[in-house]
C-alpha cells in the first residue's frame, strides 16, 4: 500500500512481532497476509490503527488521571461496583475526541481500501489488545467487534466504541484474574474488508480436537451467515473432522460430520433499523443440509495445516465464505490456549459409578463430572443471585457472564456448539459443560441437585440428583511398555480420541455393532429394500433418517465409514482390528425395519450370525454395504491401519466363500496391505487352526463364545450362568492350543474377550503361554499393563 501514516499499518506491513504495536489479532492477520498468501491461504486485506493511536487520543484528552482514579483500586469481587466503574470508564474513553490528524489518517486508509474493493465496501472493525492472543491467555471475546460498517463517519464512531470496549466489565475482570496491568495494555483496531458470509457461511476451526487435545485432527464448525452466532453460541453449528496425517499423505476425505440445527443466521440489516446486522430464521432446507460441502471442508483443513505449520503450534482460527466470490477466507488466527497446554504425562479419568436417566443432553465440553445445585439464569441482571459452586444453567452465555462462570461447578446451556463462548471459557476454566441442550432452562429446576457428566463421550448429560463417580490420576511418564501387546476393546467413536491417550498398542476389537445401533439405527436390508417394510411409520422413520443422501445405502456406508474411520484415525498408525457385524437375529430384528428381514430363532447365540450371514441371500447385500464402508475407510480416508476380522466362522469352506466375496467387493486379502483376521471362538477354529491359518493373517480369541461352546453353556441363560467361567481348565487348554497353533503357523494371536479385563489371573495365564496381544476394556488397561510388566519381569522376558 502507498502511504505510511504514523498511526496506520497495512496488513502487508505487519508481522507477528508487531504485537506491542497492533495487538495479537492484527499482528497475526498481517503475518498471514504477508507469508501465507503464496501458499493459497486467503486473508481479506485491511489495516491496523495502532495502539499508539489509542494512547495519543487519551493523551490529548488528558484522560489518564481520571482513568487511574476509577481503576487503581477496583475490586474484581465487587461485581456491582466494578460494573459502575467500568461504565464510567467507557463513557470517558468514548467521549474523548479523535484528534483531527488521527481522524484524517483513518479516513485516508479507508478510502485507499475502497479503491481496492470498489464494490460498495463495508468493513469489520475489530479490537486487538496488545496483550491478547498470547500462547497462554486467549483474551477471547474481551473487547468488541463491529460488523458491516459503511462509510467514513460510521467507521470513526465504531473506532471510538472499540477503544472504549477495552474497559468492558468482562475485560477488566479478566485482566485482574490474569494479573495484567490495565495501563500497560493498549488497544489497536483492525479494519478489514467484510467477507460476505451473510450470503454464505462462517465458523471456527482448531488444528486439534478441543475436548481431548488429540492433535492429529482438524476440527471445523460452521453455520450460515456471519460468524458471531457460532462464536457466541447462539447456534448449534455443523461439525467436521479431518485427519491430519492421512491428509498430508494426499488422501482427501472428511473423517466425520455432524449436522447442526443452525436455527438462525446473522445477515446484513435491511436498513429499517439502526443496527447494521440482524438475525433471521433459517429455512428448513438450510437446516437439513451442511453449510459447506466436503471440498470446502478440505480446503479449510488445508488452511489450518498451513497456518499451524507456519506458527509451529496448535491454532484457533475463524473462517468465512464469501457468498459473492465463493472464496474461503481466514479472518482470525490465534494460538490455542487450553488443550495444547495440558500436561501430557498425567492421565485424569472420571467415571460414573451409578446409572441414571438424563434430564437433558448436549455437546460435552471436557471429560469431567461435577455435582451441584442448579441455578437457572435467564437474564444477565440475575447473575448476582448465582452462588459459587452451583451449576450455571442458561440459554447461552456472553463474555459478560465470565465473572460468574469461573465460580461455577459446571455450565449447561440451551444453545451453542463446541466452539462457542461458553465452551471456550469452560475449557479454559477446566469446568465441565453441556452445551446446546435446547431445553435445559425449562427441564432443569432451579435449586435442584444435578450431576453433570462429560465423561461418556461427545454427548454430555445432566442427571437428577447426586451420582457417585470416581476420579483417577495416573502418571504415565514412568510407565514402560510390556512385550505383550496391550490393546483396547472399543465400540464408541466418541470416546476414541480421549482413549487414544491411554498407553496402548492399538485396538484389538472395534465393535461395528455399536456404530450401527447408535449412528445408523436401521437394518441395512431395510435401507436396500424399503418395499419389504410393511409399516408406514417405520417407512417414514427410514425416510427421515436418510434425508439428504443420494441413496439410503449411502447413508449406511457413510455413517459406518465415519464411525470406524474415527477409531482408525484416533489410533493411527497402530493397528485397529474391526470386527464385521456380529449381531444375532434377535438383535438385528430390533433395528429399524429389521423385523421384516429376520426370522425367530430358538437360540440365536448359535444361529444365523457372523460369517454365515455374509454370503447368505438373506444378508449378502447388507454385508456388501459393510464392505463398501470399510473400503472407503482404507482407500479414501487412507487408514491402512484398519484390519478386518470375520466373526463366528464355523467351517473352512465358509471362510473361503466369505473371503472370495470380500475380494469380489474390493477387499482382497493382501492387496494394499490388507490383513484379515478371524475370530477364534468356535472349537472347530482351534481344532483346524492349521487350515484356518492358510486363509487368515491372525486369530483373535473370543473368550466369551469359546467358553460358551467349550462348556456347552448358553451365556444368555441365567439358569446356568454360574457354569460360565473362562478360567475353566478346558477353556484355558483351548486358548493355549490356539496360541500355539497361531505361533506354529506364523500368525498373530490375540484375545479380545472379557476374561483378562475381569480376571487378573487370566491376564497372567495369557502372558505365560506367550500370546501376542490381549485387548482390554479401557478401564482395566492401566492396571493390567502394570500386572503384565511385573509378570514379564518375573518370567525374565
Amino acid at each position: 500500500m502507498s502511504t505510511h501514516n504514523q498511526y496506520i499499518r497495512w496488513f502487508a506491513e505487519l508481522t507477528i512481532h508487531d504485537i506491542p504495536l497492533v495487538g495479537g489479532k492484527n499482528a497475526s492477520l498481517g503475518e498471514m497476509y504477508r507469508e501465507l498468501a503464496s501458499e493459497g491461504v486467503i486473508v481479506p486485506n485491511g489495516f491496523a490503527i495502532t495502539a499508539e493511536a489509542y494512547r495519543y487520543m487519551l493523551d490529548q484528552a488528558n484522560a489518564w488521571p481520571r482513568l487511574h482514579a476509577l481503576l487503581d483500586d477496583v475490586d474484581a469481587d465487587d461485581v456491582a461496583d466494578l460494573a459502575r466503574r467500568a461504565q464510567q470508564v467507557r463513557d470517558l474513553v468514548y467521549a474523548a475526541p479523535l484528534p483531527a490528524d488521527l481522524q484524517q489518517q483513518i479516513l485516508d486508509a479507508f478510502h485507499e481500501l475502497q479503491q481496492q474493493y470498489p464494490e460498495d465496501l463495508t468493513v469489520a472493525v475489530r479490537s486487538s489488545a496488545t496483550a491478547e492472543d498470547l500462547p497462554t491467555a486467549s483474551f477471547a471475546g474481551q473487547q468488541d467487534t463491529y460488523l458491516n460498517i459503511r462509510g467514513g463517519q460510521a467507521l470513526l464512531d465504531a473506532c471510538k466504541r472499540c477503544f472504549a470496549s477495552l474497559f468492558t466489565d468482562r475485560a477488566i475482570h479478566y485482566r485482574l484474574d490474569q494479573g495484567f496491568d490495565h495501563f500497560k495494555i493498549g488497544l489497536s483496531i483492525g479494519v478489514m474488508k467484510m467477507v460476505r458470509s451473510d450470503l454464505a457461511a462462517s465458523g471456527v476451526m482448531f488444528s486439534l480436537d478441543t475436548e481431548s487435545g488429540f492433535s492429529d485432527a482438524v476440527f471445523i464448525t460452521g453455520a450460515y451467515g456471519l460468524g458471531e452466532n457460532v462464536v457466541q453460541g447462539a447456534v448449534d453449528p455443523d461439525e467436521f473432522y479431518v485427519h491430519k496425517p492421512t491428509f498430508t499423505q494426499g488422501y482427501r476425505a472428511v473423517l466425520r460430520r455432524t449436522l447442526g440445527a443452525k436455527k438462525i443466521k446473522m445477515i446484513y440489516s435491511d436498513g429499517r433499523t439502526r443496527e447494521p446486522i440482524r438475525n433471521v430464521a433459517t429455512s428448513n432446507q438450510e437446516r437439513r443440509q451442511f453449510c459447506i460441502d466436503d471440498a470446502e471442508v478440505l480446503q479449510l483443513a488445508d488452511y489450518a495445516l498451513k497456518i499451524e505449520r507456519h506458527y509451529g503450534r496448535s491454532m484457533d482460527m475463524e473462517w468465512a465464505k464469501d457468498g459473492l466470490d465463493g472464496k474461503l477466507y481466514i479472518v482470525q488466527a490465534r494460538p490455542e490456549t487450553v488443550a495444547s497446554q495440558k500436561l501430557g504425562n498425567v492421565l485424569e479419568q472420571y467415571q460414573l459409578k451409578q446409572a441414571g436417566d438424563a434430564i437433558v443432553k448436549g455437546h460435552a465440553v471436557g471429560s469431567k463430572i461435577a455435582v451441584g445445585q442448579a441455578r437457572v439464569i435467564d437474564n444477565v441482571a440475575k447473575l448476582g443471585s448465582f452462588k459459587p459452586g452451583e451449576v450455571l444453567v442458561a440459554d447461552m452465555t456472553t463474555p459478560d457472564w465470565e465473572p460468574v462462570m469461573k465460580t461455577a461447578a459446571a455450565i449447561v446451556t440451551n444453545r451453542g456448539g463446541r466452539t462457542c463462548h461458553a465452551a471456550i471459557i469452560a475449557r479454559e476454566l477446566g469446568v465441565p459443560a453441556v452445551i446446546g441442550c435446547e431445553n435445559a432452562t425449562a427441564a432443569i429446576a432451579s435449586g435442584s441437585l444435578v450431576t453433570v457428566s462429560c465423561a461418556e463421550g461427545d454427548v454430555g448429560k445432566v442427571y437428577a440428583g447426586r451420582l457417585d463417580f470416581d476420579v483417577t490420576q495416573t502418571d504415565l511418564s514412568q510407565l514402560q511398555r510390556p512385550k505383550t501387546k496391550i490393546m483396547l476393546n472399543l465400540g464408541n467413536p466418541e470416546l476414541a480420541f480421549k482413549l487414544s491417550f491411554l498407553p496402548n498398542d492399538g485396538v484389538g476389537l472395534a465393535r461395528m455393532e455399536f456404530i450401527i445401533t447408535e449412528y445408523i439405527k436401521a437394518h441395512p436390508m431395510a435401507l436396500i429394500h424399503p418395499e419389504k417394510v410393511a409399516d408406514a411409520g417405520e417407512l417414514e422413520q427410514l425416510k427421515q433418517l436418510t434425508e439428504g443422501y443420494t441413496l439410503p445405502e449411502e447413508f449406511f456406508i457413510q455413517r459406518l465409514a465415519e464411525g470406524v474411520g474415527t477409531i482408525g484415525a484416533a489410533f493411527y498408525p497402530k493397528p485397529v482390528v474391526v470386527r464385521m457385524s456380529d449381531f444375532k437375529t434377535n438383535e438385528y430384528a430390533t433395528l429399524l425395519g429389521g423385523r421384516w428381514f429376520e426370522r425367530d430363532e430358538a437360540n440365536p447365540m448359535i444361529g444365523f450370525r457372523g460369517a454365515s450371514r455374509y454370503v447368505h441371500p438373506a444378508y449378502a447385500e447388507g454385508f456388501a454395504l459393510e464392505c463398501a464402508a470399510m473400503k472407503r475407510v482404507r482407500e479414501q480416508m487412507g487408514l491402512k491401519n484398519v484390519v478386518l476380522m470375520i466373526p463366528f466362522c464355523r467351517r473352512i469352506d465358509e471362510a473361503e466363500r466369505v473371503l472370495a466375496y470380500m475380494a469380489e467387493l474390493g477387499l482382497k486379502r493382501g492387496d494394499d496391505g490388507l490383513d484379515i483376521y478371524v475370530m477364534c471362538e468356535i472349537p472347530n477354529n482351534v481344532i483346524l487352526i492349521d487350515e484356518f491359518a492358510k486363509l487368515f493373517d491372525g486369530f483373535s480369541i473370543g473368550s466369551n463364545d469359546l467358553t460358551q461352546l467349550t462348556l456347552g453353556v448358553d451365556r444368555d441363560s441365567e439358569i446356568v450362568a454360574n457354569d460360565f467361567d473362562e478360567r475353566d481348565a478346558g477353556v484355558k487348554t483351548m486358548i493355549k492350543w490356539a496360541v500355539e497353533g497361531a505361533r506354529r503357523n506364523g500368525r498373530h494371536s490375540g484375545l479380545c474377550g472379557q476374561a483378562p479385563s475381569d480376571y487378573p489371573e487370566m491376564a497372567e495365564y495369557l502372558v505365560e503361554i506367550g500370546i501376542d496381544s490381549m485387548s482390554l476394556n479401557p478401564d482395566t488397561v492401566l492396571q493390567t499393563t502394570q500386572l503384565v510388566l511385573a509378570l514379564e519381569k518375573r518370567l525374565g522376558r
